[in-house]
Protein backbone atom coordinates (compact mmCIF):
# COMPACT_ATOMS: atom_id res chain seq x y z
CA UNK A 1 0.00 0.00 0.00
CA UNK A 2 3.05 2.28 -0.24
CA UNK A 3 1.64 3.98 -3.34
CA UNK A 4 -1.36 5.14 -1.28
CA UNK A 5 0.62 6.50 1.65
CA UNK A 6 0.13 10.19 2.30
CA UNK A 7 -3.42 10.19 0.93
CA UNK A 8 -6.35 10.79 3.31
CA UNK A 9 -8.18 7.82 1.82
CA UNK A 10 -5.30 5.54 2.84
CA UNK A 11 -5.73 6.62 6.46
CA UNK A 12 -9.46 5.91 6.28
CA UNK A 13 -8.84 2.39 5.01
CA UNK A 14 -6.07 1.67 7.52
CA UNK A 15 -8.02 2.92 10.55
CA UNK A 16 -11.64 2.13 9.73
CA UNK A 17 -11.51 -0.63 7.11
CA UNK A 18 -14.96 -1.93 6.09
CA UNK A 19 -16.79 0.88 7.90
CA UNK A 20 -14.96 3.49 5.82
CA UNK A 21 -15.92 1.68 2.62
CA UNK A 22 -19.55 1.44 3.67
CA UNK A 23 -19.93 5.06 4.79
CA UNK A 24 -18.16 6.65 1.82
CA UNK A 25 -19.95 4.51 -0.78
CA UNK A 26 -23.34 5.03 0.90
CA UNK A 27 -22.91 8.80 1.01
CA UNK A 28 -21.83 8.93 -2.64
CA UNK A 29 -24.78 6.77 -3.68
CA UNK A 30 -27.18 9.02 -1.77
CA UNK A 31 -25.98 12.02 -3.78
CA UNK A 32 -23.11 13.43 -1.71
CA UNK A 33 -19.91 13.92 -3.78
CA UNK A 34 -17.56 11.38 -2.22
CA UNK A 35 -14.79 9.11 -3.64
CA UNK A 36 -16.84 5.91 -3.41
CA UNK A 37 -15.22 4.05 -6.27
CA UNK A 38 -11.77 5.21 -5.22
CA UNK A 39 -12.14 3.85 -1.69
CA UNK A 40 -13.55 0.55 -3.00
CA UNK A 41 -10.66 0.04 -5.41
CA UNK A 42 -8.03 1.25 -2.94
CA UNK A 43 -9.27 -1.00 -0.14
CA UNK A 44 -9.44 -4.00 -2.46
CA UNK A 45 -5.87 -3.37 -3.66
CA UNK A 46 -4.86 -3.02 -0.01
CA UNK A 47 -6.50 -6.36 0.79
CA UNK A 48 -4.73 -8.03 -2.11
CA UNK A 49 -1.29 -6.62 -1.33
CA UNK A 50 -1.32 -6.94 2.48
CA UNK A 51 -3.98 -9.49 3.40
CA UNK A 52 -5.13 -7.20 6.23
CA UNK A 53 -8.71 -7.03 4.95
CA UNK A 54 -11.06 -9.64 3.49
CA UNK A 55 -12.02 -8.73 -0.07
CA UNK A 56 -15.36 -10.56 0.20
CA UNK A 57 -16.33 -8.33 3.12
CA UNK A 58 -15.13 -5.25 1.23
CA UNK A 59 -17.30 -6.14 -1.76
CA UNK A 60 -20.26 -6.95 0.48
CA UNK A 61 -19.91 -3.65 2.34
CA UNK A 62 -19.68 -1.69 -0.91
CA UNK A 63 -22.66 -3.47 -2.50
CA UNK A 64 -24.85 -3.02 0.59
CA UNK A 65 -23.85 0.65 0.88
CA UNK A 66 -24.51 1.28 -2.81
CA UNK A 67 -27.99 -0.26 -2.63
CA UNK A 68 -28.89 1.46 0.64
CA UNK A 69 -27.56 4.85 -0.43
CA UNK A 70 -29.31 4.66 -3.79
CA UNK A 71 -32.61 3.80 -2.12
CA UNK A 72 -32.26 6.80 0.17
CA UNK A 73 -31.49 9.04 -2.80
CA UNK A 74 -34.43 7.62 -4.76
CA UNK A 75 -37.00 8.28 -2.04
CA UNK A 76 -35.63 11.75 -1.32
CA UNK A 77 -35.94 12.53 -5.02
CA UNK A 78 -39.41 11.03 -5.26
CA UNK A 79 -40.72 12.70 -2.09
CA UNK A 80 -39.35 16.23 -2.51
CA UNK A 81 -38.50 16.13 -6.19
CA UNK A 82 -37.51 18.87 -8.53
CA UNK A 83 -38.27 21.92 -6.36
CA UNK A 84 -35.73 20.84 -3.75
CA UNK A 85 -33.04 20.12 -6.31
CA UNK A 86 -33.61 23.33 -8.21
CA UNK A 87 -33.12 25.24 -4.97
CA UNK A 88 -30.30 23.31 -3.30
CA UNK A 89 -28.81 21.01 -5.95
CA UNK A 90 -25.80 23.27 -6.49
CA UNK A 91 -24.66 22.46 -2.95
CA UNK A 92 -23.97 18.85 -4.02
CA UNK A 93 -22.63 19.75 -7.49
CA UNK A 94 -26.00 18.96 -9.09
CA UNK A 95 -26.43 22.14 -11.08
CA UNK A 96 -29.12 23.06 -13.60
CA UNK A 97 -27.23 21.44 -16.47
CA UNK A 98 -26.88 18.09 -14.71
CA UNK A 99 -30.54 18.14 -13.68
CA UNK A 100 -31.50 18.65 -17.29
CA UNK A 101 -29.07 15.93 -18.37
CA UNK A 102 -30.79 13.54 -15.96
CA UNK A 103 -34.23 14.36 -17.33
CA UNK A 104 -32.99 13.83 -20.86
CA UNK A 105 -31.39 10.48 -20.11
CA UNK A 106 -34.44 9.17 -18.26
CA UNK A 107 -36.67 10.32 -21.09
CA UNK A 108 -34.54 8.49 -23.64
CA UNK A 109 -33.47 5.38 -21.75
CA UNK A 110 -35.71 4.97 -18.71
CA UNK A 111 -34.68 2.61 -15.93
CA UNK A 112 -31.58 1.32 -17.73
CA UNK A 113 -29.66 4.27 -16.37
CA UNK A 114 -30.06 2.98 -12.83
CA UNK A 115 -27.93 -0.06 -13.67
CA UNK A 116 -25.37 1.45 -16.03
CA UNK A 117 -25.20 4.73 -14.12
CA UNK A 118 -23.48 2.83 -11.30
CA UNK A 119 -20.48 2.36 -13.63
CA UNK A 120 -20.47 5.94 -14.92
CA UNK A 121 -18.50 8.54 -13.00
CA UNK A 122 -20.73 11.48 -13.86
CA UNK A 123 -23.96 9.68 -12.87
CA UNK A 124 -23.04 7.36 -10.01
CA UNK A 125 -23.87 9.92 -7.32
CA UNK A 126 -27.02 11.22 -9.01
CA UNK A 127 -28.77 8.38 -10.84
CA UNK A 128 -30.89 7.30 -7.86
CA UNK A 129 -31.99 10.83 -6.96
CA UNK A 130 -32.90 11.50 -10.57
CA UNK A 131 -34.78 8.21 -10.76
CA UNK A 132 -36.92 9.44 -7.90
CA UNK A 133 -37.31 12.93 -9.33
CA UNK A 134 -38.43 11.43 -12.64
CA UNK A 135 -40.70 8.95 -10.78
CA UNK A 136 -39.28 5.73 -12.17
CA UNK A 137 -41.42 2.80 -10.99
CA UNK A 138 -40.18 1.79 -7.51
CA UNK A 139 -40.10 -1.95 -8.21
CA UNK A 140 -38.17 -1.45 -11.42
CA UNK A 141 -35.77 0.87 -9.64
CA UNK A 142 -35.12 -1.61 -6.83
CA UNK A 143 -34.43 -4.43 -9.28
CA UNK A 144 -31.93 -2.53 -11.40
CA UNK A 145 -30.45 -0.82 -8.37
CA UNK A 146 -29.77 -4.15 -6.65
CA UNK A 147 -28.27 -5.72 -9.77
CA UNK A 148 -26.15 -2.66 -10.47
CA UNK A 149 -24.84 -2.35 -6.92
CA UNK A 150 -23.78 -6.00 -6.73
CA UNK A 151 -22.25 -6.02 -10.22
CA UNK A 152 -20.32 -2.78 -9.66
CA UNK A 153 -18.95 -3.79 -6.26
CA UNK A 154 -17.99 -7.26 -7.49
CA UNK A 155 -16.30 -6.19 -10.72
CA UNK A 156 -14.40 -3.27 -9.21
CA UNK A 157 -13.61 -4.96 -5.91
CA UNK A 158 -12.44 -8.36 -7.12
CA UNK A 159 -10.64 -6.82 -10.11
CA UNK A 160 -8.68 -4.44 -7.87
CA UNK A 161 -7.98 -7.27 -5.42
CA UNK A 162 -6.40 -9.33 -8.20
CA UNK A 163 -4.21 -6.35 -9.10
CA UNK A 164 -3.24 -5.94 -5.46
CA UNK A 165 -2.11 -9.56 -5.25
CA UNK A 166 0.04 -9.08 -8.34
CA UNK A 167 1.73 -5.93 -7.05
CA UNK A 168 3.75 -7.89 -4.50
CA UNK A 169 5.38 -9.90 -7.32
CA UNK A 170 6.09 -7.05 -9.72
CA UNK A 171 9.42 -5.26 -9.43
CA UNK A 172 11.74 -3.08 -11.47
CA UNK A 173 10.83 -2.05 -15.03
CA UNK A 174 7.71 -4.25 -15.10
CA UNK A 175 6.30 -2.50 -12.06
CA UNK A 176 7.05 0.94 -13.49
CA UNK A 177 5.43 -0.02 -16.80
CA UNK A 178 2.28 -1.21 -15.01
CA UNK A 179 2.14 1.96 -12.92
CA UNK A 180 2.50 4.14 -16.02
CA UNK A 181 -0.26 2.16 -17.76
CA UNK A 182 -2.62 2.62 -14.83
CA UNK A 183 -1.89 6.34 -14.48
CA UNK A 184 -2.19 7.19 -18.17
CA UNK A 185 -5.16 4.88 -18.57
CA UNK A 186 -6.93 6.67 -15.74
CA UNK A 187 -6.21 10.07 -17.31
CA UNK A 188 -7.47 8.89 -20.69
CA UNK A 189 -10.66 7.53 -19.12
CA UNK A 190 -11.27 10.81 -17.27
CA UNK A 191 -10.82 12.82 -20.49
CA UNK A 192 -13.18 10.50 -22.36
CA UNK A 193 -15.87 10.82 -19.70
CA UNK A 194 -15.47 14.60 -19.60
CA UNK A 195 -15.97 14.90 -23.35
CA UNK A 196 -18.89 12.48 -23.19
CA UNK A 197 -20.56 14.52 -20.46
CA UNK A 198 -20.19 17.76 -22.40
CA UNK A 199 -21.71 16.20 -25.52
CA UNK A 200 -24.68 14.87 -23.55
CA UNK A 201 -25.22 18.23 -21.89
CA UNK A 202 -25.50 19.84 -25.33
CA UNK A 203 -28.00 17.20 -26.47
CA UNK A 204 -30.01 17.62 -23.27
CA UNK A 205 -30.24 21.37 -23.77
CA UNK A 206 -31.42 20.88 -27.35
CA UNK A 207 -34.06 18.35 -26.27
CA UNK A 208 -35.24 20.34 -23.22
CA UNK A 209 -34.63 24.02 -24.02
CA UNK A 210 -35.06 26.75 -21.47
CA UNK A 211 -35.07 26.67 -17.67
CA UNK A 212 -36.46 23.74 -15.72
CA UNK A 213 -39.62 24.32 -13.74
CA UNK A 214 -41.12 22.79 -10.58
Amino acid sequence: MSFLQGLPIADLIAHYGYLAVFVVVALESAGVPMPGETILISSAVYAGSTGSLNVVLIVAAAAAAAILGDNLGYWVGRRWGMPLLLRYGHLIALDHGRLKLGQYLFREHGGKIVFFGRFTAMLRAYAAVLAGVNRLDARRFMLFNGLGGVAWAGIMGFGAYACGRSIEHIVGPVGLTLLAFVVFGGIALWLFMKRHEERLLVKAEAAIPGPLTH
